[in-house]
């Protein structure tokens, strides 16, 4: 049997878990808010008491266990006896001196928040005073639950994988709701930048998982939850993934160019040139609708830590879909025309969409190219001695590079360069991160290149193309010119529990200065954003920019 189209999903799904506007009664309050304070002791004890920390229990059976116990409780004296009653089933916990001599670690502390501990209104005093002692005397030995990369980001482990859960019981979807909330509480470094605070996630949701219908529902809920992050890296994993929004595509893909949307790309030129869909189409509707209103009514579903990057994420929400076409309203050269787009198979695209090969170039006013997306870490050198010449250099990081460029950045300046700053999980203290030796580039003094350099970029700009651009941008004559990157910096934490697959940006990441690249994206000298008429006519607008600033510039 066919799934629903996705306009019926998205209603079905805004009608049960968005839209019900009745009045929630006290009793039902109380509840949700209890479930509220279970999630975070069952995940503070997670972390935090020694005998958990260890595995020595089954700890995703002992949150269901306790799930009844909480919603039944009527007052804080209740729910903290039953809260008290559990924590003494887990074992004594030793003092630990250790844990009293945290001075000497020079901590990040922004995301650091057990203030919840002691809110008197959920909790009596001697609840408070039993969680704080065991935050004073904390898991000391390698958590069973979590470690770290060589990179020093967080890695989840041992977690149950959950065959078969793609929509499993109440109990167990607030399982997954919990285990993911608890992560992001300890381990995000990056959690004190989202616009929802996320303290309140957890009342926001619980409904929401509560009331999934099936397992459309239930992954929208994952999905929607992923997203309050704000981190282009965020994104939900599920087989049931290309489900959500239809599994075909239409030969072409948009961006938010001067608040319209626009086709700024082509996946399959001869399925394009069938379906008359051009470079430069301004596209008004889709299936009737405003694109712009959909996109606002679909912002919930699409991933990025800005509005630039969610601007181009929006093409699959805005296009895919089940069925064979899709009807839009396009706008080109003041001409309407209304068509059915055929949409197509992901298999029948890939291979038609390629990018240019060339390494780099150098045109005739002297002015080197280095397309970053192409070279390998031997082609540094040599690139680099044939370019040393010229006037100017042109480095183009709208992309992904495969290598981190030191090559070239030892030659770009002639004393040694901060440049970049990160914070680490403290994994002996849940939620406290600690900074790192910053990273410094040495010069390469003899192959110094004098010239002037400008770096491109703009919302492809992502995660390991940030830091490149950091590392590139402490050259001693460096202009970076384009728009607003991903933001989405640090290594990246795949998250696995629960029957599905999430991403987070794991490590912090700042400039010297203590600036963060997350959500704001690298530093940019001159803004240059492509226009409508500039695709149109197939300009790369941001590179004859770059160009025309290196020409008149004076030396």
């Amino acid at each position: 049997m066919k799934r629903r189209i996705l306009v019926f999903v998205f209603l079905v799904f805004n009608v049960l878990c968005f839209g019900n506007s009745r009045e929630v009664s006290s009793d039902e309050n109380q509840r949700i808010e209890n479930l509220a304070s279970l999630a975070k002791i069952w995940g503070f004890l997670k972390y935090y008491h020694p005998n958990v920390a260890k595995g020595n229990f089954n700890w995703d059976e002992q949150l269901v266990t306790m799930i009844p116990k909480v919603e039944s409780a009527k007052n804080r004296e209740d729910l903290s006896k039953v809260y008290l009653d559990w924590i003494a089933t887990l074992g004594v916990v030793e003092e630990c001196k250790s844990c009293k001599d945290v001075s000497s670690k020079n901590y990040f502390d922004k995301n650091f928040d057990l203030a919840w501990a002691d809110n008197l209104a959920v909790f009596t005093p001697e609840l408070s005073r039993k969680l704080r002692y065991i935050e004073e005397n904390r898991a000391q030995s390698n958590s069973y639950y979590v470690t770290k990369s060589s990179r020093d980001n967080v890695e989840v482990r041992n977690e149950s994988k959950y065959k078969d859960f793609e929509y499993p019981d109440k109990n167990y979807r607030l399982l997954s709701l919990f285990k993911y909330w608890n992560t992001i509480e300890y381990f995000f470094p990056y959690k004190y930048l989202t616009d929802q605070k996320w303290s309140t996630v957890l009342e926001e949701m619980i409904p929401q998982f509560e009331k999934a219908n099936n397992a459309t529902e239930y992954q929208l809920a994952l999905l929607v939850t992923v997203i309050k992050l704000d981190d282009t890296h965020a994104s939900l994993y599920t087989d049931k993934n290309f489900e959500f929004f239809g599994k075909k595509y239409i030969p072409a893909f948009s961006n938010v160019i001067e608040n319209k949307v626009v086709i700024v790309g082509i996946y399959s030129d001869s399925l394009a040139k069938i379906n008359d869909i051009r470079k430069g189409d301004i596209i008004e509707e889709i299936e009737g609708e405003n694109a712009l209103k959909i996109m606002a009514d679909r912002k919930k579903y699409v991933n990025g830590s800005n509005n630039s990057t969610k601007a181009k994420n929006y093409n699959h929400h805005l296009f895919n879909g089940s069925t064979d076409s899709v009807k839009v309203k396009i706008r080109r050269d003041d001409v309407v025309l209304v068509k059915m787009v055929k949409r197509y198979k992901g298999s029948d695209l890939k291979s038609n969409l390629s990018r240019t090969k060339e390494k780099f170039n150098l045109d005739a006013n002297n002015i080197g190219y280095i397309n970053l997306a192409n070279i390998e870490v031997n082609d540094q050198d040599e690139i680099m001695e044939k370019l040393n010449s010229t006037k100017a250099l042109i480095i183009d990081i709208r992309n992904y590079p495969p290598l981190m460029p030191y090559r070239i950045a030892r030659r770009l300046s002639f004393e040694n360069k901060e440049y970049v700053k990160c914070i680490a999980p403290d994994l002996k203290y849940p939620g406290r991160f600690i900074w790192k030796k910053s990273l410094v580039i040495e010069p390469l003094k003899k192959s110094y290149y004098k010239g002037k350099v400008v770096l491109l970029v703009n919302e492809e700009t992502q995660s390991r193309a940030e830091f490149v651009t950091m590392l590139l941008q402490t050259g001693d004559n460096v202009t970076t010119i384009g728009s607003q990157t991903a933001a989405a910096d640090g290594d990246v934490s795949r998250l696995e529990f629960s029957g599905f697959e999430t991403a987070i940006s794991g490590l912090g990441v700042f400039y010297p200065d203590g600036t963060e690249t997350q959500r704001k994206g690298v530093k940019i000298d001159i803004e240059v954003r492509p226009t409508v008429k500039g695709i149109q006519e197939g300009k790369d607008e941001v590179l004859e920019k770059a160009k025309e600033y290196l020409v008149t510039e004076k030396s």
